[in-house]
């Protein structure tokens, strides 16, 4: 990920080194970003903010090795933020047409490649019901390929807390699959 020297010499207000810290940071804050929110556009302005943030905090990173989970902790909460944002503003919900365009691309293996957006949509609908902290430890598991204590890290939730949100985020998932391929 960041080499503690480059963190050290972003932490004396090195511009250059962390253009390098913005390059190496920004996919995965893009990845979680994209997957916890769904749009292309929320997530890069979730990518800038948090970037901004990490240049303006930088001074408390104190390893190279907490570096990623600091990052991650960032954006989560950022997606945090957005997501109530847009729960406040009453975001429109999805119609038949989106369930029907999971219902298309799923074969008995699975979801097939899908461009992005699809994926993003998809995502996006089958994880609109779960609470924030789920949808965070459904995107970061089942996504991102995080181990718990890791999350537990990023979220500030136990293990065990983790691993429950984790369960009936599966579970929810599971159930709104179920109810809509049977139509």
């Amino acid at each position: 990920m960041v080499e503690k020297e480059l963190i050290e010499e972003c932490r004396k207000g090195d511009l250059h080194n962390f253009r390098k810290v913005v390059e190496k940071s920004t996919p995965l804050i893009f990845s979680v970003a994209f997957r916890m929110l769904g749009d292309e556009d929320s997530a890069r302005d979730i990518v800038q903010e948090t970037l901004v943030t990490i240049w303006q905090k930088m001074s408390k990173i104190k390893t190279a090795e907490s570096y990623k989970t600091w990052v991650y902790r960032i954006a989560v909460n950022k997606c945090y933020d957005e997501l109530r944002k847009q729960k406040r503003q009453n975001e429109s919900r999805y119609d038949d047409q989106a369930w029907a365009l999971i219902s298309n691309h799923l074969s008995d293996d699975g979801i097939t490649e899908l461009e992005s957006q699809e994926n993003a949509m998809i995502i996006n609908i089958l994880t609109n019901k779960l609470s924030h902290k789920q949808k965070a430890v459904f995107v970061l598991s089942e996504l991102e390929e995080m181990p718990a204590g890791e999350i537990s890290e990023i979220t500030g939730m136990t293990k065990a807390v983790v691993k429950a949100n984790l369960y009936y985020a599966r579970k929810n998932i599971e159930s709104l699959l179920q109810k809509y391929l049977k139509r």
